[in-house]
């Protein structure tokens, strides 16, 4: 039998600056340290263990127990160009000292990636939200009450938002600090944690300013990525057809990501500089749907133009028209409009002409977007009492209930492969669509119609209001929001 290193209490005769103690958390075959250079204000920690995934952590960590809102950040820099790709050096917030701990950490791996990771209950399994930017020198992870928020060095070596976000309810103390994990059970890395600040923060008050983060989702795994984060307000990604690039919009524009891309680049929209959330591109690739309002009405119409930019072509004629969805062969466009004071469901040629009432149901009806078949729309509907989700064949006979709880549940899309759709739920009791709300990205799987939840996030509004599948039907991308003190942003 292989002797586990045992856990040690904290180390009363070693000096730790800010910390209190420092220990092996769960199963580990091989002591680690901790060194404090008090003149340099830096760690060098020693770890091994297994991994930081799954259920449970394996590593060597330096802690100080608190309660409250903190905050902590340093300079994180592997000792040794070789090793494991996956080690870990963290910043990390935690329930307790067990292994399985609830826990939220930002890891720094050994070959750059850098990730917000979450276990939102003992023993559950571990998530993340990867930030696109890769290695950075310095990294910071905040606690506001159940949120928590990663924050990275950009070139300029500034700290900005992550766009990487997760609420986790913690009670009482908690223990907060740094590791190290070797990924690899038989061996032992050391990181140097240099400029380390642990603050205890106060209530924030003042100005708050937006995050948004354009994600993307695997929905085998549940990890996030983050592709694009800005403090500004963007909304409703869709995905271009061949893979490479997402569409948005932001302060009426529709702008382009080509993904691995740090800036977006503005679609040259015309006369049309009031674009709103829905729009969209045609299975072809070749066109994009937009919504506006810039007319002599001030109200929302739909228009078309090419996805490399040019003057849009106005095809609604009554407004307000919010497009929602594209037919596979490019023909036919499905919009909601409002007319009379009532939302509902229209069809309209893509070429132009006169628009088609699908839907009649008293209520808000709202979200069209069709199957990959075109055979079907789907659409959320509130005519039960509440908005769920519905689906009619395209020329809006045979309107069936698909979903049926008590959320809330908001525009369905599915996938390319016609074998998935995902929805954005709300929790029991909200009406409308708005923003900054706990929300749930739920994914059904139409062949045995079971679903769980592919992603918990802050949104609401513009975090999937139109199309946003990968055209493989792998991946999902949407948006997610963090409302952040002035201070948190502006920090250096």
């Amino acid at each position: 039998m292989i002797a586990l290193v045992p856990a040690a209490t904290a180390a009363a005769t070693q000096h730790l600056g800010i910390f209190e103690g420092h220990q092996e958390v769960g199963a580990v075959l091989h002591a680690g340290s901790a060194e404090y250079d008090a003149t340099h204000n830096a760690y060098t920690i020693s770890g091994s263990g297994e991994n930081m995934w799954f259920g449970i952590d394996d590593f060597h960590f330096v802690w100080k127990k608190l309660s409250g809102d903190v905050a902590l950040t340093a300079d994180i820099a592997f000792v040794g160009a070789a090793g494991n790709a996956h080690r870990k050096a963290v910043l990390m917030i935690r329930q307790s000292l067990d292994g399985n701990s609830a826990a939220v950490d930002i890891a720094v791996h050994g070959n750059g990636l850098t990730a917000l990771q979450f276990r939102d209950a003992a023993g559950a399994d571990t998530h993340e939200v990867q930030s696109n930017i890769s290695a950075p020198k310095t990294v910071k992870i905040e606690k506001r009450g159940d949120f928590f928020y990663a924050f990275v060095a950009g070139k300029d070596g500034k700290l900005v938002p992550a766009g990487a976000a997760t609420k986790l309810a913690l009670t009482g103390d908690f223990y907060i600090g740094i590791g190290v994990c070797a990924h690899d059970k038989d061996v032992v890395e050391r990181a140097v944690f240099s400029n380390v600040s642990l603050q205890q923060l106060s209530p924030a008050s003042g100005k708050r300013v937006l995050v948004s983060a354009l994600e993307t989702v695997p929905i085998a795994s549940g990890d996030r990525q983050v592709e694009y984060a800005v403090a500004a307000h963007f909304e409703a990604p869709n995905w271009s057809p061949d893979g490479s690039f997402l569409v948005f919009n932001q302060d009426g524009t529709i702008r382009r990501l080509a993904l691995g891309a740090t800036e977006p680049t503005v679609i040259d929209t015309g006369a049309q500089i009031h674009c709103n959330n829905d729009h969209g591109i045609s299975a072809d690739g070749k066109w994009l749907a937009i919504s506006d309002q810039s007319g002599e009405d001030k109200k929302s119409h739909v228009y078309v133009l090419p996805i490399g930019g040019g003057a849009p072509r106005q095809v609604s004629k009554n407004s307000p028209s919010y497009w929602h969805g594209w037919s596979p062969d490019g023909k036919t466009l499905a919009f909601t409009g409002e007319r009379g004071g009532s939302f509902d469901i229209y069809s309209i040629p893509a070429a132009g002409g006169e628009e088609r009432r699908l839907t009649s149901a008293a209520g808000f009806n709202d979200g069209p977007d069709f199957s990959p078949d075109g055979a079907y729309i789907y659409f959320n509907s509130e005519r039960t009492g509440h908005m769920q989700i519905w689906r009619m064949k395209a020329d809006g006979t045979g309107q069936e209930q698909v979903v049926s709880d008590e959320s809330s549940d908001w525009f369905p899309h599915i996938s390319p492969d016609g074998q998935w759709m995902v929805f954005l739920a709300y929790e029991k009791g909200v009406t409308g669509h708005p923003a900054d709300k706990d929300v749930e990205l739920r994914l059904m799987s139409l062949k045995d119609k079971k679903i769980h939840v592919l992603a918990k996030l802050f949104g609401g509004q513009g975090t999937i209001n139109v199309p946003s599948w990968s055209p493989d039907s792998l991946k999902l991308a949407f948006v997610s929001y963090q409302w952040l003190p002035e201070e948190s942003v502006a920090a250096k």
